[in-house]
């Protein structure tokens, strides 16, 4: 890792209130280093391990919840058993292709969402996530 990078991801754990030890700063750069990406735990413990940091599965989870938590990433859950975490936040809707297991962005424009029933009472709304489940067609 570059010196430079290594103080950006520094400063970005500070901002959002996470103290840099050496896992955090070695997950950051494999979540944040290379552009945006969908990921799940499993996948980034494999990722951790080819690149040789020594973390466990459990601090993994711990470690994207607590990121997730401190607005640096967005959990993307498909179903009861599937969460995938997101390191671009900003809203927006996915596809979810289910043979492979991945998620492609919708652009922001192109999914509308309209006719929202009343709300109930004293409530509001934080956000709506669309995620639209494709599989690959039979030919």
């Amino acid at each position: 890792m570059v010196q430079s990078e290594l103080v950006d991801l520094e400063k970005k754990l500070r901002d959002a209130q996470l103290r840099p030890t050496k896992q955090r700063l070695a997950l950051a750069q494999l979540l944040f280093s290379d552009g945006n990406r969908h990921i799940t735990a499993e996948r980034l413990h494999s990722d951790a391990m080819e690149a040789n940091v020594a973390i466990s599965l459990a601090t993994i989870y711990n470690n994207l919840h607590q990121f997730t938590a401190a607005g640096l990433l967005r959990e993307v859950v498909v179903d009861s058993s599937s969460s995938y975490f997101d390191t671009n936040i900003a809203p927006r809707h996915l596809f979810f292709h289910e043979q492979s297991g991945t998620l492609k962005d919708i652009a922001k424009d192109d999914l509308k969402v309209d006719n929202i029933p009343p709300l109930p009472e004293g409530t509001e709304i934080s956000s709506v996530d669309v995620i639209v489940r494709v599989s690959s067609t039979r030919r």
